[in-house]
């Protein structure tokens, strides 16, 4: 709970504002229509991604250098003030331009420290996990992200009943913001009191920010596979989860409490298959599960998301989430002890964070807006499931070209309880 406590913030501060992406255009991005002015809500909501590459590399590299702990608690202060500055600005029509400028500063803020605490989370528990038991351990990372999404979603239900529509426009959908800013003395204050990882005393690590960049620069093949392994497990992740309130209300016209309440459905079924996902892979190593699972994708996504839109209703929608959450839990309860385990280890967090931010800029955190305009473009409501089956090929590409014998190495077990360098050359 200590280390990933920080985890649930971001994720639960990142998917708060794709939950009320719909007020947050109204509120700051006025514009000729509806759709318009959505769109710039939700490419808000991605730009923030892509300060994640940057905040990857500098954080990292810092977390790298001078340890898990005081990194941790850095990039929560970070955090801290994107959210504080989203939740207090007035809109648009009080304060004009500088309103949205705010806001994406914000988003800006938010994005750097989201670039790093991932993967300093995954580490940190990677390097604390006991012998053959560091794909269970790594779960409770992605677990902790869920206990957001459950969260999330009871803080919106709740909302929901007690707001009339106008209400949540005025001022409704700032609460789930300040809640995020009552929590952060929790957090660290839990944070404070972790102990830096007995590998990262042990273990020669990078001792300049320069060096830690050079390493990684040499290591680009590893860090490129790592961001394709990474697409299928973001894409479905935001897919499932930040956009299914907006899905649900704009193109099936559901009412937001049912929405919300498979939000809150999909965030305890992706919690109880994470550790299952972490614990198989233990078992019968991580590449299976990086292969079967975005296959079963591309054969099922798009005819289930067909099925849905054909006529949907609460009990259809919340079938194909939960299908969804099958795959984001089995892939990505293998897929972050397999990062860790490839990753150089005297710049692991700085490599690690790099693949896995690179991977939500690109495909994960624009799912929201991708989703919008192919369902726009095309008039198609199923549309969002062409994205998906996209990344599960890109992620499948990657889970095939791993296919060495050092990967196979660390399927079996032989480098996972030392966390020894994997070198997975591409073919």
């Amino acid at each position: 709970m200590r280390v990933s406590s920080g985890n649930f913030l971001e994720m639960y501060d990142f998917i708060v504002y794709g939950y009320y992406a719909n007020y947050i255009a109204h509120t700051f991005f006025p514009a000729a229509s509806d759709f318009a002015s959505l769109m710039l809500s939700l490419m808000t909501f991605g730009v923030g991604y892509l300060m994640r590459p940057l905040g990857a590399i500098v954080l990292g590299a810092y977390i790298d250098r001078k340890g898990r702990r005081d990194g941790l608690i850095f990039t929560l202060a970070l955090m801290a003030i994107g959210t504080f500055s989203i939740a207090a600005t007035p809109g648009y029509a009080r304060i004009g331009l500088l309103a949205p400028l705010i806001v994406v500063a914000g988003r800006l803020l938010q994005g750097l420290s989201a670039g790093v605490e991932l993967g300093g989370v995954s580490i940190y528990l990677s390097e604390i996990a006991t012998p053959g038991h560091r794909g269970f351990y790594c779960s409770w990372q992605s677990g902790s992200q869920q206990m957001a999404v459950i969260f999330t979603a009871l803080v919106g239900l709740t909302l929901a009943v007690m707001c009339t529509p106008q209400q949540m426009a005025d001022w409704g959908w700032r609460v789930p913001l300040f809640i995020g800013c009552l929590i952060i003395p929790l957090i660290l204050w839990l944070r404070r009191s972790l102990e830096e990882t007995e590998a990262f005393r042990t273990s020669r690590h990078a001792r300049s920010a320069g060096e830690v960049f050079r390493i990684v620069a040499a290591n680009w093949r590893l860090v490129l596979l790592g961001m394709m392994l990474s697409v299928f497990t973001t894409t479905t992740f935001y897919l499932i989860t930040a956009y299914t309130p907006t899905f649900g209300r704009q193109a099936l016209h559901l009412e937001a409490s049912g929405n919300f309440k498979v939000t809150l459905c999909v965030g305890l079924s992706n919690l109880l298959w994470l550790p299952i996902g972490g614990a198989l892979s233990d078992r019968v190593g991580r590449r299976p599960l990086l292969l079967l699972i975005p296959v079963l994708c591309l054969l099922t996504a798009y005819p289930a998301m067909r099925w849905l839109v054909a006529a949907p209703n609460f009990t259809k929608l919340l079938l194909v989430e939960l299908w969804f959450s099958f795959f984001f839990g089995i892939y990505n309860g293998a897929m972050i002890p397999f990062l860790a385990e490839m990753m150089p280890a005297e710049v692991r967090t700085a490599a690690f964070s790099l693949a896995f931010s690179l991977a939500t800029a690109i495909f994960g955190g624009f799912t929201p807006a991708v989703a919008t305009y192919l369902i726009e473009r095309t008039a198609n409501a199923a549309a969002p499931a062409l994205w998906l089956s996209l990344a599960a090929a890109i992620s499948l590409t990657a889970a095939h070209l791993a296919k060495t014998q050092t990967a196979t190495a660390v399927d079996h077990g032989r480098l996972r309880d030392t966390l020894e360098p994997v070198r997975v050359p591409m073919e």
